[in-house]
This record gives C-alpha cells, structure tokens and sequence, in this order.
C-alpha cells in the first residue's frame, strides 16, 4: 500500500499543471510583463495564435516551472527565471507551453483520465468478484495490479503531450528565427535537477514519470535544432539586457535581503545589481540605501520609466507620498498611462490626502481599469475615491469589482445588489452592477452543488 501511495502522489504532482493559477500568488510587474510579452509575440505569431490574445503570467512559486491551466495563458513561475541564464532559455519554455495550448492538451486532459479510470473501474469490479468468492489475496492483487496499470496509463498520456509539446515548441522557434540552443541550456537544467534529486534514469521507471527524461529531449530535440536554419541566429542582446533587469528586480523582490546582497554585492555597480538592492533594501525598510540605489540608477538614465517608478513607490511605501507624485506622474506619462504604474500614481495621488489631488486621481484610476479591469487594487482604490466624494453606488461598484476578482463572491454580490439600486437604470454601470452579480450568483450555486 505504501508503493501505491507514491503512484497516486505521483499521479497528484502530475495533475498540478491543470490547477488554477488562482490558488497560487500572481506577481504583477509592469516592466516584467511588457518583456514577456515582447519575448513571446514572435512565438506567438509562429503558433498561429493572435498576440493580443495571449498572455504570459508570473507566479510567486520557487519551483522551476511553467504550465498552461486553460484558455491562452502560460503561467511562469518566478524560479524559472532565476533558474534561466538568459532570454533565450525563457524564450524555449514558452514555445513549448505554446505547443500545449495548440495541441488542445488542457482540453484533452480528460482523454487520459477517461481512460486511466476505465481500467481503474474494471480492476475494482474484478477485485470484488474476487474477494466475493474468497480470494482475498487475488482481490488485493488486482486492485493494486489495476491501480498501477490505470495511473501508468495515465502518465503515459501525459508523456506523449510532453513530447508533442517539445515538437511544436521546436517548430515555433524555427518559424521564428530563433535558436533552439537556449531550449536545449535549460534542459541540460532540468537534467541536473534530476541528477540532483536522485531521479531514477532507467527506462524501466518511464511508467512513474509525467515527461520523458531530459536526457532523452535533449537527444530528440538536437537533432531538430541543428538541423534549423535559426540554429546559428544570434540572441536579440536588446532583449537580453532587459532579462538581466527584470531578473535581477524579481530576485530582490522574492528573496531574503541578506541573500539578495550575497548575489549583487555593493561591490557591484552595475543596473542589475543596483535594481536589485533597491529592492532587497526597500523590503527592511532600509529607504535611505534603497533611494541612493534608485537614485544612482535614474543617474545613468533620467527618462527611464521603471526605475522612476521603483523610486516613486520606495518614497510612497514609506510615508512620502507628495514626493512620490512627480516620479510617478513622469513614469506613467513615459508609458502612455501603463495601467500598473497608472494604478500607482493613482494610489499616490489618493495618499497625500489632499481633496484637490482626488479629481486626478479618479481620472488616472478610470482610465487604468478601462485597460485592465482585471487589477483589483486600482479598483480598490477607485472605490475609495468615490467613497470620498459621496458617491457610495460606484463606491459599492468598484467594490464589487474587486470582491469578485478575489472570490469574495458573497461580498461581490451583496456590494453589486446595492450599486445597481442607487445607480441610473440602464446606464453602463448598471448593466455591469447586474453582470457582477450574476457572476456572483452563479459562482455561489455552483459551489453550494458540489457541496
């Protein structure tokens, strides 16, 4: 029984991949996103999928992973991009995720637990025939033989989903230009880890694995890359400059500060390791040494509109919320009002706690969630605008908006009933009073059956 229990947490770690990213922390990076999403585009395109309809979404797990959950959406975890050494790495695992989402394997995951549980089923009945004329032990045995048959089947059809996916991540980055050398590095990864944690290489193991052996992709999938034309193209250097940042402010934001200092030492003056530290700094409250490493940063490239917005939000984080207005205000009219640092402004504008600034602050935040309604905090924040000026049935929108973004759905509803009460009949934010509510509803009835 103890060895079917490791097959069925196998079978458990297998299915993860087909979670809601919901349950897990999303980290929301204005710079970060705009990078993924360039890296993605030409891939993108190469699948035969619409750019606008993609998205690439970063989770706060260690983990090196990455997965598609549904929809046209790969998820990234944050230990991924530490794990990668450049661009091009990143660049390979998104191909792949895009071979998942053409490949429809989401959609088709119930194809292989169909047919897992089918054998699972017929064990079971024949293991009761069994017990049922006294063979105790014979009945023991076919449940357990039919329990291992049903969930190597079922690993076995996500191995091939995995290899199918290596093929037609391979073929994206063909079709794009880009070389497959970082593909490969990052396998060559995944092959260390394996060797690391004692991940059996033997062949005769396959039936407890959800993907073939990284050594064995590596092999397939050279042979395909050398072969490429794109096997030669250099990396864009453009776009490995920005992984570095990005890179570099991520590990400041997710690790210990003390372990962010031991990678980018002061010694080190160069934009990663000072973006870093201005992080790492800012997390122990340490704003003088975060500022200077902002400040220093803006010295090399005054228009720079990431590091006016790390600025702005060291000074609005630690109470100086009227100097972080001008960073602000300059960052977000360098991006065209990007709808994050759009959100931060607003947040500024709001924490001055002067009435004058709210008419700005309510027209930044509107225009914020107009781009990007799927941002709770600038609904949040809309919402205490409104509160502010008395008008409670958009106040009670904006926070309807927000409870059901965050799965507070019987809030959502509650808050949805009265907007719609006090606001124009027929107006659109009437209409979306009622589409927020039954959401909401809806929500609500489909949890209460499956209780």
């Amino acid at each position: 029984m103890r060895y079917l229990a490791h097959l069925l947490a196998l079978l458990a770690a297998a299915t993860l991949c087909a979670q809601p990213a919901a349950a897990q922390s999303i980290l929301r990076d204005a710079e970060t996103e705009a990078l993924l999403q360039e890296m993605a585009a030409p891939l993108v395109e190469a699948a035969g999928l619409e750019p606008g309809n993609v998205d690439i979404v970063l989770v706060n797990d260690p983990s090196i992973n990455a997965f598609v959950a549904g929809g046209q959406v790969v998820y990234i975890h944050a230990g991924l991009i530490e794990a990668a050494d450049t661009a091009n790495e990143v660049q390979g695992v998104i191909a792949h995720e895009l071979g998942h989402i053409t490949g429809g394997h989401i959609i088709r995951h119930s194809d292989g637990a169909n047919a897992a549980n089918n054998i699972s089923i017929l064990s079971m009945l024949l293991g009761v025939g069994a017990a049922l004329a006294g063979a105790g032990d014979a009945a023991m045995g076919i449940l357990m033989a039919g329990q291992r048959a049903a969930i190597g089947k079922y690993l076995a059809f996500s191995r091939v989903q995995e290899s199918s996916a290596d093929a037609a991540g391979a073929e994206y980055l063909s079709k794009a230009g880009i070389t497959g050398k970082g593909s490969l590095d990052f396998f060559k990864k995944l092959q260390n880890q394996e060797f690391r944690y004692g991940i059996s290489q033997d062949d005769d193991q396959a039936f407890v694995r959800t993907h073939p052996l990284s050594g064995d992709r590596i092999s397939t999938l050279r042979e395909s890359y050398i072969a490429d034309p794109a096997w030669d193209a250099a990396p864009d250097p453009t776009l490995q400059i920005r992984f570095e940042r990005v890179k570099a402010k991520l590990f400041g934001y997710v690790n210990d500060t003390s372990r962010t200092l031991q990678k980018y030492p002061e010694s080190r003056t160069d934009v990663p390791a000072r973006y870093a530290r201005a992080y790492a700094y800012h997390k122990v409250a340490l704003i003088d040494q975060s500022l200077a490493e902002t400040e220093a940063l803006l010295a090399m490239a005054p228009d720079d509109p990431y590091f006016l917005e790390v600025k702005g939000q060291v000074l609005l984080e630690s109470g100086r919320a009227v100097d972080a207005l001008e960073p602000l205000r300059k960052a977000s009219a360098l991006t065209g009002n990007q709808p994050l640092i759009a959100t931060l402004f607003g947040h500024a504008l709001i924490a001055t706690e002067d009435k004058a600034n709210y008419e700005e602050a309510e027209r930044v935040l509107r225009a914020a969630v107009a781009r990007d309604r799927l941002n709770p905090f600038a609904w949040y924040q809309l919402g205490v605008v409104y509160d502010a000026k008395g008008d409670m049935p958009r106040a009670r929108l904006a926070s309807a908006e927000q409870q059901v973004m965050t799965g507070q759905f019987p809030a959502a509803l509650a808050s949805a009933q009265v907007a719609e009460a006090g606001l124009p009949v027929g107006s659109p934010d009437w209409i979306r009073a009622q589409d927020i509510g039954l959401q909401a509803r809806a929500a609500l009835e489909e949890a209460r059956d499956r209780r």
